[in-house]
């Protein structure tokens, strides 16, 4: 499944108008939000304004958590959350 969007620093409706874009002219069926950090937050809001305010038909269907480890700058290994929600018509 390519349609996935994945949620940064950027405001939230950036990637509201990006979910919008796969259901609507990409014609998915499912369309996966991703997120890791600080931006987890973000990516529910994208989540609740596509499903309360523009697309009201749209079910979440799956949400997963986990943990990614990456490598910080001092060169250790830390863990950061991670958040996957799977959208669909």
């Amino acid at each position: 499944m390519n349609n996935t969007v994945y949620v940064g620093n950027k405001g939230v409706m950036n990637y509201v108008l990006a979910v919008i874009t796969q259901f609507n002219t990409e014609n998915a069926e499912k369309v996966k939000i991703k997120a890791r950090g600080r931006a987890i937050s973000r990516a529910v809001d994208v989540e609740e304004m596509v499903k309360n305010r523009f697309l009201p038909n749209i079910k979440v269907e799956e949400i997963k958590l986990g943990t990614d480890q990456v490598q910080n700058e001092e060169g250790k290994t830390v863990n950061i959350s991670t958040i996957e929600i799977v959208l669909s018509k």
